[in-house]
């Protein structure tokens, strides 16, 4: 490990057992609720708030780990514990000396757990307090994902971040079903906790376990896990369950309510969000940490995110707009292009389209962040939120 890396002495409560964990958060300012800190990694510092783009299976979709890293400026990407199990499997991985080696990314990696996919994806999944008895969606074979086997497997992928096994109840869920599905995650959470300090990090870094808050829309079962979670002293904490189909205002509204509980020396994670002004949102709640697969789906689908508002590519009205696809964005892909041509590349089916316009909208993501982080530390968050928050949601 580098002599540079910053510790942090954890006490997890379980057993009374302290590890080490070579992750640290440190808070450089504040406005209102809104945070710009740093997170250290064994891999690499992460500026805060931070876009994660998400790469499932090992890849960021359409996009070179070279462009994440010298055009994009990712800082930490995503890989899910699921698909990587599945495919190619932990046993290429641990050959491979982690995921890092295998994919050619040496900044930070969050592995999620793989619970949101199981509960999503999986056929005839079984639920127990062992664990999750599902079929996989390649081929149907049978599998069994338990607190332990979640924790070993991310430890073999060689994540940075690693995430607790949940059960992300569907919304909406009445009352009886999303406090025993809450009741199971906290279970569960202490057997992962429990796993990690039984076994060793792997590949010469720190492995940090984030649990995740769940409770559904019901404020004291939220409260209820907030405090939980934070009993349990990790490196950082994560909320769940949310952005899974509830109106807006109520994502606000929980995002919220855990931000008031959840420490607030560690970093706050808010799982699968989401639009622009979503993060923006959240930022001012107090958020640290977010990840979301629009900015590469959507743009797939022609969709942009720029800085004057959100575009259909696809529309005829830029078949003769020759201005650079987001003159505003300070990226020389997005200024070098035109919204004309990329709407070519759409309408000709070229797989250039898709490439370039993932790489602006990851582009604009962490950009965004990085114009929300320099505002906190200006002290002018607020302001600057109110002027771009209604250019960014306009359709141009």
């Amino acid at each position: 490990m580098s002599p540079s890396s910053v510790w942090l002495v954890v006490m997890w409560k379980k057993d009374d057992i302290c590890k080490m964990a070579a992750l640290s958060f440190t808070l450089e300012a504040t406005q209102g609720k809104a945070r710009a800190g740093t997170i250290q990694t064994d891999h690499g510092t992460i500026p805060t708030p931070i876009f994660m783009p998400v790469g499932t299976v090992g890849t960021v979709k359409a996009v070179t780990q070279q462009q994440l890293k010298n055009v994009i400026k990712a800082k930490i990407i995503l890989g899910n514990t699921y698909h990587l199990y599945l495919r190619p499997g932990t046993e290429v991985l641990e050959a491979a000396g982690g995921l890092h080696k295998f994919m050619g990314w040496d900044l930070p990696i969050l592995t999620d757990s793989g619970g949101y996919q199981v509960f999503s994806l999986a056929a005839n999944r079984k639920i127990k307090e062992e664990g999750v008895v599902f079929q996989s969606h390649i081929d149907g074979s049978k599998h069994l994902f338990s607190p332990e086997s979640v924790m070993d497997i991310q430890r073999n992928i060689g994540a940075d971040i690693i995430m607790a096994f949940d059960e992300c109840p569907p919304y909406p869920s009445d009352y009886p079903y999303a406090r025993k599905s809450m009741d199971l995650t906290h279970r569960w959470l202490s057997r992962c906790f429990d796993r990690l300090n039984e076994t060793p990090d792997k590949y010469g870094y720190t492995q940090n376990l984030f649990p995740i808050v769940q409770g559904s829309t019901y404020p004291d079962l939220r409260k209820a896990s907030c405090e939980y979670v934070a009993s349990k002293g990790a490196a950082g904490n994560a909320i769940g369950g949310l952005s899974v189909g509830e109106p807006e205002e109520m994502m606000y509204e929980f995002t919220d309510l855990c931000c008031t509980i959840l420490p607030a020396d560690k970093p706050r994670y808010l799982m699968g969000v989401g639009t622009p002004w979503n993060l923006l949102e959240g930022i001012e709640l107090g958020i640290d940490m977010f990840d979301c697969v629009m900015p590469t789906r959507n743009g797939r689908n022609g969709m942009l995110f720029t800085t004057q508002g959100v575009i259909n590519i696809r529309n005829k009205k830029w078949a003769t707009d020759f201005s650079p696809i987001d003159p505003g964005l300070p990226s020389e892909m997005s200024q070098y292009y035109s919204k004309a041509y990329l709407r070519h590349l759409f309408v000709a089916q070229e797989i250039l389209g898709l490439q370039l316009a993932s790489i602006h909208n990851l582009s604009f993501y962490v950009w965004l962040m990085k114009e929300a982080r320099n505002n906190i530390l200006s002290n002018n968050f607020v302001s600057w939120k109110q002027q771009i928050l209604p250019i960014l949601k306009q359709r141009l």
